[in-house]
């Protein structure tokens, strides 16, 4: 269930006062008291900002995720890092796993979603290129036709050592069968 800051801060006070509001409906006593504790703590190393619900989540750095993890590692439980810091325990032990499987590159946010079925299809709002200079429209048929030519070189360059490694299985094959008809010529002696 999702609470308004108003009501966060009025169950707080409550709390301080040694009261606990009516539980509301749908929810067991014991978890709504300790989600109050909760907000208590997190109000109390964070300040009462910190029980307001964010227009948009942070992004966390990966140094960041590593100075928390760190804390983790020496020691302190998740849950108090997590509420020092503001943040979901869950999300910290996620990030805590991820260290200890991968090292800092876990740390390191990663983009979303699945990749395009074809990675040369237009994206929404891109820009045409701008257009190009007679200078760097030359520069551009002069490096063209580079890569045509290096891309033929390298096809000859293949093609020769393809050759080459064919002669070389040619010549171990003659040379075995060679040393195997002279072992048999031993062997009638």
């Amino acid at each position: 269930m999702r609470y308004s800051y108003a009501f966060k801060r009025k169950c707080v006070e409550m709390y301080y006062q040694g009261l606990y509001p009516d539980t509301p409906d749908g929810i067991c006593g014991k978890e709504f008291h300790r989600t109050i504790r909760k907000w208590v703590r997190i109000e109390e190393s964070c300040g009462p900002e910190a029980l307001k619900h964010k227009a948009q989540n942070k992004v966390w750095s990966p140094e960041d995720k590593y100075a928390l993890v760190a804390r983790v590692l020496s020691g302190e439980s998740n849950k108090s890092v997590a509420l020092t810091s503001g943040i979901n325990e869950g999300m910290l032990y996620q990030w805590v796993r991820k260290y200890k499987i991968y090292g800092y590159n876990g740390l390191i946010s990663k983009p979303k979603g699945r990749k395009s079925r074809d990675p040369d299809m237009k994206k929404i709002g891109t820009r045409e290129p701008k257009k190009l200079n007679e200078s760097e429209y030359e520069e551009l048929i002069r490096l063209r036709a580079e890569i045509t030519y290096i891309k033929a070189e390298n096809e000859v360059i293949k093609k020769e050592i393809a050759l080459r490694e064919e002669k070389e299985a040619a010549r171990l094959k003659a040379k075995k069968q060679q040393s195997s008809k002279n072992s048999v010529k031993k062997d009638t002696h």
